[in-house]
């Protein structure tokens, strides 16, 4: 429990280590290393191999801050005949791109760089059509062209940022085929800079990790956000809402309230601390700061700044994880920051 956080609770302990689950009965998991791996820090949003049955492996960006295979529809082997489920679409709020397409059912395989594999059973893909774009849209062009499109949404409670259909149903690592006779599969997965661990075990989800309990959403089977607080210049009150680990951006997006956010809009004046904390009520604990436009590995290249007086929300972006692993718990509802 830092200092900051004490100004604004009465009690608390950081994260609680009696809420930890518990693995020892789970050893199915596979590691499948970043294409673009380089190293000991993640300098770009992470990449992935992803084919279909009769498809070339396609380079796509394994990303947490939305739900769905995402591909260009000439990558998918005979779209045209495949029966469809439902028009689709997915907006992805940080770029303005809209995707639109239809939802096909297809079993699919993502590739590691080493050779390592997953295959799911037959699920939804999105086989994108064509490319709107947000009013306003910080990057998107309504006229590119799909073939290229590639994306493995792999995140949770996405569906109230424009993504109503990006249900857990569409999250690939939940979607596992088969299974070995030799132990269990707890459903969820560990970002690490260098790849990522599908599938939670024993060994995987040793030393600190802190837990934070996840509360079930009321109106789909999903579990809601990693609740999380903000403060600029260590200012109080904090400034409290959710927070987004998402690896498909560089950038920070931050939303505050008008007490934090001071006389800043847009963005922060350069040497700004920014302090995010994880948890709420008792377990609230500062996880990291950084100033504005410095150079560190954890900082964001930069940060967009949005003042609200009923909402409270930062996406970390991709460098969070040169500080700490992030670990997503599906099954049993939890996050976890392991500090590196």
């Amino acid at each position: 429990m830092t200092a900051l956080a004490a100004a604004c609770l009465a009690a608390g302990s950081g994260w609680a280590l009696d809420a930890q689950p518990r693995y020892e009965r789970y050893s199915q998991t596979t590691f499948l290393p970043y294409l673009n791996a380089t190293g000991a820090e993640l300098r770009r949003t992470p990449a992935l191999g992803l084919s279909f049955e009769g498809s070339r492996v396609h380079r796509a960006t394994m990303d947490s801050g939305s739900t769905g295979v995402v591909v260009g529809a000439t990558s998918i082997p005979n779209f045209e005949r495949l029966p469809k489920i439902a028009d689709g679409q997915l907006t992805y709020t940080s770029s303005g791109r809209i995707m639109v397409g239809q939802w096909v059912l297809r079993r699919l395989t993502i590739h590691g760089a080493d050779g390592s594999r997953i295959e799911t059973e037959a699920m939804p893909v999105l086989a994108v059509t064509q490319v709107q774009c947000m009013p306003r849209a910080r990057n998107c062009d309504p006229h590119e062209s799909v073939h290229h499109i590639g994306m493995i949404g792999i995140g949770f409670a996405r569906e109230h940022d424009r993504q109503p259909q990006s249900t857990p149903d569409k999250n690939p690592f939940l979607r596992i085929a088969g299974g070995d006779s030799g132990g269990e599969r707890r459903s969820g997965y560990i970002l690490t800079p260098q790849g990522v661990h599908v599938g939670l075990t024993a060994a995987n989800t040793q030393g600190e990790f802190r837990y934070i309990k996840l509360e079930a959403q009321e109106d789909r089977s999903d579990w809601s956000a990693v609740p999380a607080c903000i403060s600029i210049d260590r200012a109080t009150p904090l400034s409290c809402g959710t927070m987004l680990v998402d690896t498909g951006v560089a950038d920070m997006y931050m939303t505050v309230s008008p007490a934090q956010a001071g006389a800043a809009r847009g963005s922060l004046p350069p040497g700004t601390e920014v302090t995010i904390l994880a948890g709420s009520g008792g377990g609230l604990a500062e996880l990291y700061s950084f100033r504005a436009d410095d150079a560190s590995p954890v900082a964001p290249r930069s940060i967009h700044l949005r003042v609200s007086r009923d909402r409270t929300f930062v996406n970390t972006s991709f460098r969070v994880l040169n500080a700490f692993d992030f670990l997503y718990d599906a099954d049993g509802g939890y996050a976890a920051f392991r500090r590196r």
